[in-house]
């Protein structure tokens, strides 16, 4: 508990170092911020871990996964941000993290959503967490540069919009982020195939079926950005189609079956 306490101390302060920066309108981080939240996702990554690992295998429920998903999304921004221009993402991911960590504080063990990770399984659940992480910086990354471009758009760049790289770059980010997403998505779905067993018995069928939407969704977007150029804001729409599908594969069936239907 006392590593996500801290981690919850650490965040706030680097979230409030970067919105300082952000509204001075300076565009290099200071070598303070990069240290305290530095040492904020060390601390978050160590009490999520005290959570999720108890004495009868690992608790995958629904509260106290979500932080885990944030934690992966906030490194990741953290190392893509050494080399590119993305830690005004933390804006957004850190205020998220620091809700699911207190969430997560405060929900109750379920001994129903413990399970053993054998091999093939970390590996499947490694690659779903990266996968599902990648897809929320896509989005945020996507919804940055729908404000971005309505910005231009109504001649009023100013401000936040300043600080931000030209809108080429943000695109050609975005769809980074996608092209890798997708590849890991597809990873984590032919895993799940290979290493799940008992996938009815077990209510992940739904997940599945979500999954697969998603990926569907994701392919059309990245065969439509090759084929005809979309950008701007049909990129968000299917950006955000098909995050909602993601969502609703892990996130959604948690939440029926955990908080509404009281199973497991």
């Amino acid at each position: 508990m006392i590593p996500s306490v801290l981690s919850l101390l650490f965040f706030t302060a680097a979230w409030l170092m970067l919105l300082r920066r952000v509204l001075a309108r300076r565009t290099q981080d200071t070598p303070l911020f990069m240290v305290v939240l530095a040492a904020g996702l060390l601390a978050n990554g160590w009490g999520i871990y005290q959570q999720i690992n108890i004495a009868t295998g690992y608790e995958f429920s629904f509260f106290k996964v979500a932080p885990l998903f944030f934690a992966a999304a906030n490194l990741l921004i953290f190392i893509s941000g050494l080399r590119n221009p993305m830690h005004n993402l933390f804006l957004f991911s850190l205020p998220l993290s620091f809700l699911a960590t207190l969430v997560s504080l405060a929900a109750k063990t379920e001994t129903g959503s413990v399970i053993q990770l054998t091999p093939g399984l970390f590996t499947h659940v490694l690659f779903s967490i990266v996968a599902y992480s990648l897809m929320t910086i896509a989005l945020l990354q996507a919804l940055l540069l729908n404000y971005q471009n309505q910005q231009i758009r109504s001649k009023h760049p100013g401000g936040f919009v300043r600080l931000l790289p030209p809108l080429q770059t943000m695109e050609s980010l975005l769809f980074e982020l996608l092209w890798a997403g997708e590849i890991l998505l597809t990873l984590a779905i032919a895993s799940g195939a290979l290493f799940v067993d008992n996938m009815l018995a077990q209510h992940l069928a739904q997940k599945t079926v979500f999954s697969v939407l998603a990926w569907v969704i994701y392919a059309l977007l990245l065969w439509g950005r090759h084929a005809q150029g979309w950008r701007g804001p049909v990129a968000m729409r299917w950006t955000l189609t098909g995050f909602v599908f993601l969502v609703l594969a892990y996130f959604g069936t948690k939440l029926v079956l955990e908080l509404i239907l009281n199973r497991v």
